[in-house]
């Protein structure tokens, strides 16, 4: 079988990162840092565009990787407006949703922008975007919040997790599809999902503050003390949205969003460090009872993956509350790059039908 060359972009807050994949094996995997600093001079996140892909370019450049014998640029998807699960070829539809952000601005907007540019240079390559973060499989009744103005939506990380359940199924024999699992994704942010039979039938709407505080946002607070406060004449909107996603949680907390800073206090006597490093996994195990109950407690296992998941004495205290439930199954960090580089593959072989964005 020919082999197929794939360069993945994944674009995160401060950070882009890209990997060259000969067919399922990485070649050339590189994680850029942008500092603060860097870009600070860019008020929309759409506006850092050529400065990443001029770093990207680079980088492959200094790299002796050839982009001309690229058959796939494959970008994580951004805040588009709600879509099935899948690989989407990206159209002139979807970059204008990228580039104008009507359903909100993210990080993982410029991935589709970027794959595109590129690819527009290259004879024989294609651009996609694999399982946005708006991934909506939600059934009716997980829409309904308590009145009609609001509307649950779905917004997680939907890329990690459908990646992390499949690698699942597959050591088990046993299809995807065919399964229930409860996916918990420990990040920035932290999402945990319902999947039932290859759908996420429910999910906390992490970018906005709904589910456990984490790293660096609330989690839901008390609704009437949020009201009063936005109400109390002393924060403008945008300070109480950075409050709520930026700087909340152990941000607010402890001073730092990194929760491996917050393992060291905790390993150091930190008592108050403890007590809130312990609430956030509490306040995990909280959701994925809630997400038992979703799938009417019938789950074949809990997955638990991301940075996070990496601390044994985070996931522990996760453990010792939901043990009960399903067996479990942990996967620290994240398989982002391995699963944009696996759906262009599938889609060069023939194996995986492209979806198009309308």
């Amino acid at each position: 079988m020919k082999d197929v060359r794939i360069l993945a972009v994944n674009p995160g807050s401060t950070s882009t990162k890209i990997a060259v994949y000969q067919n399922t094996d990485p070649i050339f995997l590189k994680n850029i840092k942008h500092s603060s600093e860097e870009l600070a001079p860019f008020p929309k996140i759409t506006d850092q565009f050529d400065l990443r892909k001029e770093i990207i370019l680079q980088q492959l450049q200094e790299a002796d990787m050839q982009i001309n014998d690229l058959q796939a640029v494959v970008g994580r998807g951004g805040l588009l407006k709600p879509i099935p699960s899948g690989i989407y070829e990206v159209n002139d539809k979807m970059i204008a949703d990228l580039k104008s952000s009507p359903f909100g601005e993210h990080a993982s907007n410029l991935g589709g922008l970027i794959a595109h540019d590129l690819v527009s240079a290259l004879p024989n390559a294609r651009a996609f975007i694999v399982d946005p973060i708006v991934v909506d499989e939600f059934d009716e009744i997980a829409r309904i919040s308590g009145h009609p103005i609001f509307q649950r939506v779905s917004i997680f990380h939907a890329l990690n997790q459908k990646a992390v359940a499949r690698e699942y199924a597959r050591s088990v024999r046993r299809k995807y599809e065919d399964l229930n699992l409860i996916v918990v994704h420990l990040g920035g942010g932290i999402t945990i999902g319902a999947h039932q039979r290859g759908r996420v039938i429910d999910v906390n709407q992490g970018l906005d503050g709904e589910g456990p505080f984490s790293p660096e946002r609330t989690g839901t607070l008390p609704v009437m003390d949020l009201v009063r406060f936005c109400f109390s004449g002393k924060y403008s909107q945008q300070e109480v949205q950075k409050m709520v996603k930026g700087e909340g949680g152990l941000v607010a907390y402890l001073g730092t969003n990194n929760a491996y800073d917050v393992e060291k206090m905790v390993d150091a006597g930190n008592a108050q460090a403890e007590l809130i490093y312990h609430a956030m996994a509490y306040q995990v195990a909280k959701y994925i009872g809630e997400m038992y109950t979703v799938l009417k407690c019938e789950v074949d296992a809990i997955l638990i993956t991301g940075g996070i998941a990496y601390d044994k004495g985070f996931v522990n205290w996760i453990q010792e509350r939901v043990y009960k439930l399903a067996p479990i199954h942990i996967y620290p960090g994240e398989d982002e790059m391995r699963a944009l580089a696996i759906n262009g593959l599938m889609v060069a072989r023939g194996e995986l039908e492209v979806k198009e964005y309308s």
